[in-house]
């Protein structure tokens, strides 16, 4: 790929150095006469080089010319550089040249290219004004500068042409004839020239719109400051496509003041080397010296303001200078890009041969300007061209790996959010474990009145502490794409039973009515996922609970439709709370938001509870909808299809009961594994109130000196420990043949240690921060007992 672009490069320079080679062979002005009889000029074109009749201080009629005899002098050459009869010509002043063209008998028609001139022509062909630009005069005040290059037709009976040519100049530093006068046959002359223009504006146009490309790619992309330099470089230097060399702009408005355009012309080239200065600078920041750009940049902009607020005459005298300083810049550009690829740095290899193209490009140009050589302004447009290519190239790869990084950033930065959670999580519900259970303690131990109140007020606060934390948890999983769905059979209607009859305190609390509407013709259990269908609903009803001060909340599960395989269920929470304004009904299924913000501060709630229904629904492809009318109440629902199972439901539901046999684990003998002394606390108070004989170990390492043949029935495992994590003792246990249950106590989430839990041979897992009930319903479960809880 290299060698590919390095051939392209190599092939270019050959192409440049072709380009400005000196034409030879052509018939020369000699003594104010060139004679054309001769050459075909149906194939070839002719450059008007050589001495023409030249009057200095003289602007005279074509009438006059052949009164008086000429002087000679090389055209086209600048004044200041040429001496006529032994006396220097000054870059100031005025002048008559004088020509007369031989043609062949036997000629197509022909055309005669007339460029601009320092800094003002007329140009009269046998005694008829035939172009003009600007206004020559001998006198400064009446004098109008102007640059255009323009292709006029010439006359077609005469053999003979005299060229009566006025020009002055008062403003430039530079005066005189600088390029070529060109004659050729009218279609050749007029198309090549028109081809050039179109280079010119198709150059201008790529230039100017890439560079309001990449703006946009700056302001709405990654603000990257190297693609916003890029960009003002390609805008700017645009206007030098068709405010220089034919002048294109020009011609276009021929009213512009040269004033104008002049400063525009100089001020797109220091601004435009200020900003490729710094475009590199940030496109290679540790391959650059910081000096030498700011350097660059501060002689940029204080030529650009001598350009603003000088006069011509001043300002242009400094630009011989000034493109030293560009070239230095493209050369340093290019030992910046050798030491890129050096160190490989994002697309330096593009970067190089760019500056090589660039580079290449202003030494043809600058060599045609200084009168060395002639360019070829094909060549001139594909340098370009090939210039701006490998620069977008090396953006684009910029961009690609500045992308590639903020996604590999922005998954570290999401592992790093989950663990941080994850850590947090376990720290919290280690306290919490503590708080609750104690709170489970002290409510069995009969307490008065006041007291019973007041630890059911903690028990509350604690558990709602808790459920704020499973919410962020949850919705960070949904967000890392790590939660799955189990496919088991399960009841939507015990469901919804148990969701109503675990939220009737509170509705009973707010004075409302929670009933349950659900018809009995769905007799067999749907496969799904228990856990977030019941996370669904609850968070739903316990939602319209929360913002329903009088009235009630009904949930309704509604079969809509039955088949022998498949099963499609409604299900809709109907309250007559606050209600939700339409326009803001969207906003509620954002994360940690409510309709208003004053809401948070009435009802309380990180707002996360419908965003976590809507986002599992969401992924099951089962939208949430919602209907709701301010002051009246809102509905929310929801329609999913469920596969059938050939499991009956249940129709009786167990009644949950306060526990009838306090002695239930009387004798039996369990370890402890927890280096928490508050949670040890907790547990031992727990179990040894219902006659369990406790021993405890602060880490793995005690427990396996503790356990003994026929010493315990049960160990309590906790699974983050010093010393011995609970997985490592478990795995050494199981080596050693002990089969007795040990059940895992974690304050991590049962989904994040599954697998770990049965790779190790755990038994059983309690999460913290547990419900008594619930760990004994676990420790009963592994003794091969029953437990009603």
């Amino acid at each position: 790929m290299q060698l590919r672009w390095a051939f392209i490069v190599v092939f270019l320079s050959l192409a440049l150095q072709h380009a400005i080679a000196r034409d030879g062979g052509v018939p020369v002005v000699e003594k104010g006469v060139i004679d054309l009889r001769n050459i075909d000029l149906n194939n070839n074109t002719v450059k008007l080089n050589g001495n023409w009749g030249f009057f200095w201080e003289r602007l005279l009629s074509p009438a006059d010319t052949a009164l008086t005899p000429p002087a000679f002098i090389r055209f086209p050459s600048r004044w200041g550089k040429v001496s006529v009869d032994g006396h220097s010509i000054p870059s100031q002043g005025y002048a008559t040249y004088t020509l007369t063209v031989l043609l062949p008998r036997n000629r197509p028609q022909l055309a005669l290219l007339v460029p601009d001139v320092y800094c003002s022509h007329r140009l009269y062909i046998n005694g008829v004004l035939r172009a003009e630009s600007g206004s020559p005069d001998s006198v400064k005040e009446k004098a109008i500068p102007f640059w255009t290059t323009q292709t006029i037709v010439l006359p077609t009976g005469p053999d003979t042409l005299h060229f009566v040519f006025h020009t002055a100049n008062f403003w430039h530093r530079k005066g005189g004839a600088y390029k070529e006068f060109v004659i050729g046959e009218k279609q050749s002359l007029i198309l090549k020239h028109q081809r050039n223009r179109a280079y010119d504006l198709l150059l201008a146009g790529c230039l100017f719109m890439g560079g309001l490309f990449f703006f946009g790619f700056f302001t709405y992309g990654t603000r990257d400051k190297a693609i916003l330099f890029f960009a003002l470089f390609c805008v700017i230097y645009s206007y030098r496509m068709i405010g220089t060399s034919l002048y294109v702009l020009h011609s276009v408005f021929p009213n512009l003041s040269w004033f104008f355009t002049i400063r525009l012309e100089y001020l797109s080239l220091t601004l435009a080397v200020a900003f490729f200065a710094k475009y590199f600078q940030r496109l290679y920041p540790e391959d650059t010296h910081k000096f030498i750009v700011n350097l660059v940049v501060w002689y940029c902009l204080g030529y650009s303001l001598v350009v603003l607020v000088t006069p011509t005459i001043v300002f242009t005298k400094g630009i011989t200078v000034f493109l030293s300083v560009m070239f230095f810049y493209i050369a340093f550009a290019l030992f910046i890009c050798i030491r890129a690829v050096k160190f490989k740095r994002v697309g330096a290899v593009f970067a190089l041969l760019s500056c090589g193209v660039m580079l290449l490009v202003f030494l043809s140009i600058n060599l045609h300007y200084f009168g060395f050589a002639n360019a070829d302004r094909f060549v001139v447009f594909i340098g370009y061209v090939l210039f701006f290519f490998l620069q977008s190239l090396v953006l684009s790869h910029r961009f690609a790996y500045t992308m590639r990084k903020a996604a590999t950033d922005a998954q570290e930065g999401l592992r790093a959010k989950s663990e941080f959670l994850s850590t947090m999580s376990h720290e919290i519900r280690t306290p919490l474990n503590v708080v609750i259970g104690m709170a489970h303690l002290l409510l069995r131990n009969e307490p008065r009145k006041d007291q019973e109140k007041n630890l059911n007020v903690l028990l509350f606060s604690a558990n709602n502490l808790l459920g704020i934390v499973n919410d962020i948890l949850d919705y960070n999983k949904m967000e890392a794409g790590k939660i799955n769905f189990e496919r088991v059979p399960m009841d939507i209607a015990g469901i919804a039973r148990n969701i109503i009859n675990g939220l009737e305190s509170k509705a009973t609390e707010k004075k409302i009515s929670l009933t349950l509407e659900a018809d009995d013709r769905l007799t067999r259990k749907v496969m799904g996922d228990p856990t977030r269908t019941s996370q669904v609903i609850y968070n739903l009803v316990h939602n319209a609970i929360k913002f329903t001060e009088d009235g009630s909340v009904t949930l309704q599960v509604i079969t809509e439709t039955i088949s022998d395989t498949h099963a499609t269920i409604t299900v809709r929470v109907v309250d007559t709370g606050i209600g939700i304004p339409p326009e803001k009904q969207q906003l509620i299924f954002e994360r940690f938001t409510q309709a208003d913000s004053s809401t948070s501060r009435s009802y309380g709630g990180t707002g996360l509870g419908l965003a976590i229904s809507k986002r599992i629904l969401e992924l099951q492809d089962v939208p949430l909808r919602l209907e709701s009318e301010t002051g009246k109440g809102s509905v929310f629902y929801f329609t999913q299809t469920f596969t059938l199972s050939q499991e009956p439901v249940n129709t009786e539901e167990p009644v949950l009961k306060a526990p009838t046999n306090e002695k239930l684990l009387e004798g039996v003998s369990i370890l402890v594994v927890e280096d928490n002394p508050f949670n040890v606390m907790v547990a031992q108070s727990l179990l040894e109130r219902s006659g369990a004989v406790i021993d405890v170990a602060s880490n793995g390492e005690e427990a396996l000196a503790k356990v003994a043949p026929g010493k315990y029935k049960l160990i309590l495992m906790d699974l983050n420990m010093p010393v011995m994590d609970g997985f490592e003792a478990t795995r050494q246990l199981r080596a050693r043949g002990v089969r007795l249950p040990i059940i895992a106590l974690t304050a991590s989430l049962p989904s994040e240690v599954e697998a770990d839990v049965q790779r190790a041979g755990l038994t059983g897992i309690v999460v913290k921060p547990f419900n008594p009930d619930e760990l004994f319903r676990v420790i009963m479960a592994n003794l091969g007992r029953e437990y009603e809880g």
